[in-house]
């Protein structure tokens, strides 16, 4: 019977593959078409490009004509990406045309309705669906229903069914490799064939393999703030790729890629997560890090990277901690804004307009026009009123500099070809007389003369926002945990590293924050959706400039609270009350995945074996070599052991990181293994990730994943402390296959006695008799 089934769905498949071989065929010859015409659009712009004229005349002729074949080229490029679009979605149906099938029958239906899920729509000529995109209506009762009645969303609204059949299949080039009726969203056996395989260069997309709660993140379109907190290893950032794909498809009239941002946490998860779009055939949404985005608006200083804030981290004093978890709260973020419209016109701290080493406008002629504004305007308006007043002056200095004698010699120095290229677009008789064409010339001199001035008002150059920030601390009410005498060294810490053209990363969302407000600047109105991957590495106040600085947007916040690196962990909860509190948000959700499918059932289960409430964490059933725990006395005897796992991994799988707590110890571990491995040391600034032995700290492997995982020195030494369970936590939980831990000296207490006897870790080598 199964047999009889398997061969009736693999004629459907044929007949699906052929479809899509015959409609590839003529997409190209229309592609080629296509090509062909651009090429020759192309050429032809290309020629009128290169003449030159300098009559007037002929010169806006020759304009328009060029804007007309601009356009055309940029219509016939858009029709060839498009093409190319398609054919490249139907090289992957043809592989694999689709993984699920419903069969679903309405009450009013006497017989069931076939429908086949795929990565993408596919039509016959007639106009049938034979296959489904994943993202549309219909296709959520695969990912969400179980058999008998069920309901999906549509743009019509709730509409029922009843799902009487749901069949997964794996094809492969064409080949129908294993299938199966299933109740839930996707078996067991798919799951276990997808997650056995080894980690690749780029994070695959999991349409085929979505579950239920993924389903329901991927699918909200009603959420103003969604917050996803998964375990490690849950699927959250695939979910969450997912997502994106599905929004871009759901709001396609409304939505383009270049509208979504997406925050990631460094260069090697942006590589690797940049084929799952491209797989779906959306193209990528924007991509920044938090470091990449800070840099850009303060530019001319040596930002402070998050990384190399780890790598002090073990250094500060509890005080310095209280004064950066009081920079960092929303409090402090609050307490800017309070500041910034209580200001009065001799608090605000204006700057002069230099030009040739001159003083242009003074601050004390700007502290005037301020002040000439009415004090019941709030202080950005009059800020902004400031600004246009200042824009005025300048046009009227341009006007009576037109009249000095040095202007009057450019003009009689100009050539034929430079004169025409002032006037531009002017004709003579557009001119009253010779008089009106000569100011005409001399104000364009003029103008481009001033231009330095113009950009010194437009970009706000008048104000001084680090003495601004410096006052600002000097002023505000400190909380009871900072002490006065510390706060005010800190002050001076500022001042000096703003000397340097230095600042650290606590001090720039507030001080970004107060130049934005009070310059009413810094804010894009065109993003509609955020993303911020490992939000447990960013504080309130760094998401609450974000909120400012993209006011339109909804937020989709992700992360693992049990992954927060070198501080205490959240409970998701608290994270979500915190969040709504500070952004005042009607709209908030907080879906938490506690399924883990990256590890092998062995290492999730040591994961969540170390943490206070790992008993939440569900480990996924994918069988795996036992996790081992190698005790060293010393680095010679750990290095050798790391270079026995690594010889004996590198059979099996092609990819082992060896992962550090810091750059320091991943820089001195690569010293002592690279000649015998050839092992590669990544570092913030790479973005590829290759294969063979890696050696890297933990914060730039957040989000990746890799075959076998060597834990560097898990010793009493290394991690002494509870603010050091997320960073161990993460570093175990991104092995896929294999995981050691080398220890040198007495095992870290995080690591306890019954976490090891639990999850029953192999242990090679004891010293000092400790009961491991």
């Amino acid at each position: 019977m199964e047999n009889k089934e398997q061969k009736k769905e693999q004629q459907r498949v044929d007949w699906v593959v052929s479809k899509i071989g015959t409609k590839m065929t003529s997409t190209e010859n229309e592609y080629n078409r296509a090509h062909t015409e651009t090429k020759k659009v192309q050429q032809t712009y290309s020629d009128n490009t290169s003449v030159n004229y300098f009559e007037v005349d002929d010169r806006i002729e020759t304009s328009a004509e060029l804007q007309q074949q601009r356009g055309l080229v940029s219509r016939l490029t858009e029709n060839e990406s498009i093409l190319k679009h398609h054919l490249s979605t139907m090289k992957d149906l043809q592989q694999s045309p689709y993984f699920g099938r419903i069969d679903i029958k309405d009450d009013d239906q006497s017989e069931d309705e076939k429908l086949y899920i795929g990565i993408a729509s596919f039509e016959n000529d007639d106009g049938d669906f034979l296959v489904y995109d994943w993202r549309a209506p219909i296709s959520s009762v695969y990912y969400n229903g179980t058999l008998g009645k069920v309901a999906y969303e549509t743009p019509m609204g709730k509409q029922q069914t009843n799902l009487m059949k749901k069949r997964q299949f794996q094809i492969v080039d064409g080949q129908i490799r294993n299938m199966f009726d299933t109740n839930e969203t996707v078996g067991d056996e798919m799951l276990q064939t997808a997650l056995g395989a080894q980690n690749d260069d780029y994070m695959q997309n999991i349409v085929a393999t979505i579950q239920h709660e993924q389903n329901d993140i991927i699918r909200d379109t009603k959420s103003n703030l969604l917050v996803v907190q998964g375990v490690a290893g849950s699927g959250k950032t695939s979910a969450i790729l997912q997502r994106i794909a599905f929004l871009l498809y759901h709001s396609r009239d409304t939505l383009e890629a270049d509208q979504i941002i997406l925050f990631s946490p460094n260069k090697l998860f942006s590589h690797y997560i940049s084929e799952v779009l491209p797989s779906l055939g959306e193209r990528n949404m924007r991509q920044v890090t938090f470091d990449e985005f800070i840099d850009n608006r303060l530019k001319g200083l040596n930002v402070q990277s998050l990384f190399d804030r780890y790598e002090i981290d073990g250094q500060l004093t509890s005080q310095q901690k209280a004064i950066r978890a009081f920079k960092e709260s929303a409090d402090f973020m609050d307490d800017v804004e309070h500041y910034c419209n209580s200001l009065k016109p001799t608090d605000i701290k204006f700057s002069d307009i230099i030009f040739n080493e001159s003083i242009f406008f003074s601050k004390h002629e700007i502290e005037q026009l301020f002040s000439s504004f009415p004090s019941a305007m709030k202080v950005p308006d009059r800020f902004l009123k400031t600004k246009n007043a200042l824009i005025k002056r300048l046009k009227h200095r341009i006007v009576t500099e037109t009249k000095a004698d040095w202007v009057n010699e450019e003009i009689d120095q100009l050539s034929e070809e430079k004169y025409h290229d002032l006037l531009g677009t002017k004709r003579l008789r557009d001119f009253q007389n010779e008089d009106d064409e000569r100011f005409f010339i001399a104000k364009k001199i003029v103008t481009a003369r001033l231009q330095v001035v113009y950009d010194a008002i437009f970009n706000n150059n008048f104000l001084d926002p680090y003495v601004q920030y410096t006052a600002f601390l000097q002023r505000v009410d400190l909380p009871a945990t900072v002490n006065p005498v510390q706060w005010k060294q800190s002050i001076s810490d500022f001042n000096q590293e703003i000397e340097f053209h230095s600042i650290k990363l606590d001090d720039c969302a507030p001080l970004l924050y107060m130049r934005d407000y009070i310059c009413q600047s810094g804010q894009n109105n065109t993003m509609k959706y955020l993303f911020v991957d490992e939000m447990q590495d960013y504080s309130v106040a760094q998401l609450k400039y974000l909120k400012y600085a993209f006011p339109k947007t909804k937020w989709n916040l992700l992360g693992d609270s049990e992954q927060a690196l070198f501080k205490d962990v959240e409970e998701p909860e608290e994270i979500l009350n915190k969040l709504n509190n500070a952004f005042h948000v009607r709209h908030s959700r907080l879906i938490s995945l506690m399924r883990s499918y990256r590890s092998t059932y062995p290492i999730t289960t040591f994961a969540k074996s170390i943490l206070p409430n790992g008993d939440a964490i569900e480990a996924f059933n994918r069988d795996g070599d036992i996790p081992e725990l190698i005790v060293s006395p010393n680095t010679n005897d750990a290095t050798n052991q790391v270079l026995k796992v690594i010889a004996d991994q590198r059979q099996k799988y092609a990819t082992v990181a060896v992962l550090t707590k810091n750059m320091a110890e991943a820089k001195a571990v690569y010293g002592l293994i690279h000649s015998e491995t050839g092992a590669t040391l990544l570092k913030d600034a790479d973005r590829t990730l290759p294969k063979g032995v890696l050696v890297l700290p933990i914060y730039l492997a957040k989000g990746l994943e890799f075959d076998s995982v060597i834990a560097w020195d898990t010793s009493e030494i290394n991690y002494p402390e509870k603010s050091l369970l997320g960073t161990l936590y993460t570093i175990i939980t991104r092995a896929m296959h294999h995981l050691t831990l080398i220890s040198i000296g007495d095992v870290t207490p995080l690591i306890t006695d019954d976490s090891l006897t639990n999850s029953q870790i192999k242990i090679e080598h004891t010293i000092k008799n400790k009961k491991v």
